[in-house]
């Protein structure tokens, strides 16, 4: 009985003595790792815009948000017809273009203009003018503009450009708020901005992403224009159909471009949204408040982008050449009036400099020059045998002239975006008819607005039969007013469309 009791406390006390000794261990190893625990728990904070340990503030876009959104408007695009023009065909811009609301079986029946579809616009002077884009504005009868505050007004288009893809509108009022162009040269990669627009018809939207990239050519306007000017500024602030021709901005609320396009499967936001450089859109609100139309300077040259693997792969299979992918415009042919003829360069030259200013891409090269105008003198850098060679050549338009022109110097044509071509007896046996001429060298202009593309046949104009080429000019020549246009498509389908004539 002893002998038990002895081992039992025994065990007792080895007992005591290995929990205390655990206990004694534990608390020795632990004490680094409560400390590092500590230490660790000091990183965690609150997702708040200021990290005080690190003193780094994101930007405030608040103020800028507040004061840009009065200056974005919504512009709704009113016409009896549904679609682009005539034909209704598919406008490659429908994608970014606010989609089309239906009405009532009463306004159809009325005829009266129903909303082919809404888009943005901005406020650039207090008087008035408001910048959009011209796929926003094209084929409406009638625009209607809403503010900020919900006040509504008709706007006049004052005038548009389908290379840059920018039109100039008017309404009738005073001291409004409007934004300050900034010199979009100076904006930097990485820079926040802000996308201000209507998308989904949502009013007063802003989203914040940062500049991207600059200088992207994403080849949409070549449908729209023959000599397209593409060096969008690139970001991934949200931006979706209503949006065009609404705002981008930066922190302190200055214009840096106008929203155009979208890159994306679906035609909603996927990534990356594309701008109008405002260095660009304000020279094209110069031109055409001043002169009336848009001046271009060309240099006279037909160019490849040398950065583009796949079109010198192409280039040098056809032409047997060896040219390497590198930076700067190859030069492929020079027109015979261009000033780049005239000054001296050569087929084969590369275009390394303009103005000083290193030429990446072709886009680029469009971009700069597309900012000058007739008569202007400009410096073209070009490595020739592996030398560099600098020449001033002065820019001619697409007529190889120097001089600046009006709205009333343009010819028909000119004013009609297409040039004309007597029909053949066998066109004429074709479609069963003795009269008309066929639409060459579409360029984007009335004709395009109304639906009419390249070898349409036009029969009438103001019910007027046309004949030969020289009838279209001769019958609007000096005319102003509403024009009506009969025209057959390539299945012999019979067509009416009209435009203004101003």
């Amino acid at each position: 009985m002893n002998n038990n009791i002895k081992k039992t406390v025994t065990y007792f006390l080895v007992g005591i003595s290995s929990a205390l000794c655990t206990i004694g261990v534990y608390n020795y190893v632990n004490k680094d790792f409560l400390a590092e625990k500590n230490n660790y728990t000091n990183y965690n904070h609150f997702a708040s815009s200021t990290n005080p340990q690190s003193n780094i503030t994101l930007p405030d876009l608040t103020t800028a948000s507040e004061e840009s959104v009065h200056a974005v408007v919504s512009i709704k695009n009113l016409s009896s017809s549904s679609g682009n023009g005539a034909m209704g065909q598919m406008d490659p811009f429908d994608f970014f273009f606010g989609f089309p609301n239906k009405k009532d079986n009463r306004e159809k029946e009325n005829n009266e203009p129903t909303e082919r579809g809404q888009g943005s616009g901005v406020i650039i002077a207090s008087d008035g003018y408001i910048v959009t884009n011209n796929h926003v504005i094209e084929g409406a009868e009638k625009l209607e503009v809403v503010l900020n505050n919900q006040e509504k007004y008709i706007a006049t288009v004052v005038g548009s450009d389908k290379s840059t893809d920018i039109a100039l509108l008017k309404i009738d009022a005073k001291n409004l708020p409007f934004l300050k162009f900034l010199d979009s040269d100076k904006i930097k990669v990485g820079e926040w901005v802000l996308a201000v627009g209507n998308p989904f018809g949502l009013n007063s939207t802003v989203t914040a992403g940062i500049v991207s990239a600059k200088g992207r050519s994403i080849d949409i306007l070549r449908n729209n224009s023959d000599s397209p000017i593409e060096s969008f500024i690139q970001t991934d602030a949200a931006i979706n159909p209503g949006n065009s021709g609404g705002a981008l901005v930066n922190v302190n609320s200055d214009l840096v471009g106008i929203n155009t396009a979208i890159q994306s499967p679906t035609g909603s936001y996927s990534g990356y949204g594309f701008a109008v450089p405002s260095n660009l859109v304000k020279k094209i609100v110069e031109d055409i408040k001043q002169y009336g139309v848009v001046q271009r300077g060309f240099i006279g040259i037909n160019g490849l982008d040398l950065s583009n693997e796949q079109l010198v792969k192409s280039y040098n299979q056809t032409n047997k050449t060896s040219f390497s992918l590198t930076q700067g415009v190859l030069i492929t042919g020079l027109t015979e009036d261009g000033g780049a003829i005239e000054a001296g360069l050569e087929k084969h030259d590369i275009i390394t400099k303009v103005e000083g200013k290193p030429i990446k891409s072709f886009s680029m090269l469009t971009f700069i020059v597309g900012n000058k105008r007739p008569g202007d003198v400009v410096a073209v850098t070009v490595l020739r045998k592996n030398k560099e060679k600098t020449y001033n050549i002065t820019l001619r338009d697409k007529k190889g002239k120097t001089k600046i022109r009006t709205k009333s110097d343009l010819s028909v044509s000119e004013k009609l975006g297409a040039e004309f071509k007597d029909l053949t007896a066998y066109q004429k046996q074709r479609f069963g008819i003795d009269h008309g001429v066929i639409v060459i060298n579409l360029t984007g202009g009335k004709l395009t607005e109304i639906g009419i593309q390249e070898n349409f046949i036009i029969l009438k104009v103001n019910d007027k039969k046309i004949v030969n080429s020289k009838d279209i000019e001769e019958f609007l020549k000096n005319f102003k007013g509403n024009v009506s246009v009969n025209y057959v498509d390539n299945y012999g389908r019979v067509y009416t469309g009209g435009f203004n004539l101003d």
